[in-house]
């Protein structure tokens, strides 16, 4: 439940009598209303106030929920000056006067966000008077529950209107009255207009009022007050649930990549062998490769230091940077081609930071200057493309046989997938540690990037080739249920 629902429950509860108890000494709204009646014919007969045209009856189907015995439902229009406000010219008004407009109430809450003077406002329409201590009630768009009481004189913009709910009905409960759940439901069903719509004066004045006796009114109020602040603590650890309910599954995730990476998901084997082992298969294939002219020969990378390791990890895996296990580490062209209607696709980093390739909103490219570019830089099915501009460390493995280019935003890693399992490679990249590194290492201000070299210095810890499998299998059994975290 957010705050605002329990807010909302509270003053329903309010408004229904269940909020404090009746008291017999406290009379009743019967009585009350019969006090009422006989001010107003006082007030008429000295002419203060005029008669008004009397309303209907309220029927049966007009109640919308029982209230105790001690109260009584009464036309809002029989208890104050509903639709029927003074009005004045804007140019007569002072100015230091305060004139309040829609914008300066906030949403749910009748708090006033800003109190603007006459002499800062440029207008020349007429404008409601209000007194100290009258509800200002917007017919405008009233779901949005602006209703203020006035602690000073001033005037209002026409959507606001300043209702004198007299001394026998306390202005804060009226304003609780006005900002309930039941009156906001009725005020929705009887606006009209579309784009702003508005309460009528008729459909105002025929609202009916949950009456209770002048001091149940007071004691509604002051318990309200007293349960409001627990409200607003509410808020603040709702807030900070629903936050974390958002990081939650997130957090998870890492956390068990984390695991994965550090050798705790899967048992050990020594049938696997050790990665040692695996890393000198890794670097003979390339000398090969590299002797038959088939990759070109790298910058030897520096050793690992002790102080970059951030764990430990099992005995038979290995810390290695992630250049010395690529077979070719480039990104794509660093000039801007000549974009087509049709064509080959060109792929930069906004159509792989989703996760995946997405190919629904690429560019093309001639089929020319693709196979230009493709001399360079040539993605294929199971190699690895990385976001390096912009938002950086993003991993994805290429499962299409889709032809396209590679602008530089986006790095290619070529690797032995006979040797690596290019999964555990995805999962190893988006795992902290290597996710740290990119975060660390990305430069620049505006337009950042995870730059080649620091791509290639990259240290990541490599499992067994059947172990990486295994880990493979254990995490895609694991990571769909933290999606289900969120439900």
């Amino acid at each position: 439940m957010k705050a605002q629902d329990l807010k909302n429950s509270i003053l329903q509860l309010a408004i229904q009598g269940k909020l404090v108890e009746q008291k017999v000494e406290e009379g009743t709204a019967k009585e009350l209303l019969e006090k009422i009646a006989a001010e107003k014919k006082q007030l008429i007969q000295e002419g203060k106030i005029k008669k008004q045209k009397a309303l209907p009856a309220i029927k049966e189907d007009e109640i919308p929920f029982d209230i105790p015995d001690s109260w009584e439902w009464v036309r809002l229009g029989e208890l104050c000056n509903y639709g029927k406000c003074n009005s004045i010219p804007a140019t007569k008004i002072p100015k230091e006067a305060w004139l309040l407009d829609l914008e300066d109430i906030e949403k749910d809450t009748g708090r006033i966000l800003n109190k603007k003077r006459m002499k800062d406002v440029k207008s020349n329409s007429s404008k409601h008077i209000f007194n100290t201590g009258n509800v200002l009630y917007s017919k405008l768009r009233p779901y949005l529950n602006k209703v203020v009481i006035a602690d000073e004189d001033g005037y209002s913009t026409s959507e606001i209107l300043p209702l004198d709910f007299g001394m026998n009905i306390f202005d804060r409960y009226a304003q609780i009255v006005l900002m309930s759940p039941y009156f906001i439901n009725y005020t929705v069903k009887c606006s009209y207009g579309v784009k702003m719509p508005r309460l009528g004066t008729t459909d105002g004045q025929l609202a009916v009022f949950p009456l209770p006796p002048l001091e149940e009114q007071k004691r509604i109020v002051a318990k309200i007050e007293e349960l409001m602040p627990y409200v607003e603590k509410y808020d603040v650890a709702y807030s900070e649930v629903v936050e974390l309910n958002k990081k939650f599954p997130e957090d998870m995730q890492k956390s068990i990549l984390q695991y994965a990476i550090q050798g705790k998901l899967v048992a050990q084997r020594k049938e696997d062998g050790t990665a040692e082992e695996l890393y000198q298969q890794i670097q003979e294939e390339k000398k090969k490769l590299i002797e038959e002219g088939k990759i070109k020969k790298t910058k030897a990378l520096p050793e690992i230091t002790e102080d970059e390791i951030p764990f430990d990890i099992p005995e038979n895996w290995k810390w290695v940077r992630l250049g010395n296990l690529l077979n070719k580490l480039t990104d794509g062209t660093h000039s801007t081609p000549k974009y087509t209607v049709t064509g080959v696709p060109f792929i930069s980093v906004k159509d792989v930071s989703g996760g995946k390739m997405d190919f629904s909103n690429t560019k093309f490219i001639s089929q020319e200057e693709h196979d230009s570019l493709y001399k360079r830089c040539n993605p294929e099915r199971d190699d690895i493309l990385l976001t390096k501009v912009g938002t950086t460390g993003i991993p994805v493995i290429v499962d299409s046989d889709q032809e396209f280019s590679l602008f530089v935003s986006v790095a290619l890693l070529k690797f032995n997938t006979d040797l690596i399992f290019n999964k555990y490679f995805m999962y190893a990249i988006k795992a902290p540690v290597v996710q740290i590194q990119a975060r660390e290492n990305t430069r620049g201000v505006g337009n950042k990037n995870w730059v080649m070299r620091d791509i290639a210095n990259t240290i990541l810890p490599l499992p067994p080739l059947n172990e990486q499998k295994r880990i493979v299998d254990e995490l895609e059994k694991l990571l769909p249920y933290t999606k289900q975290l969120v439900k």
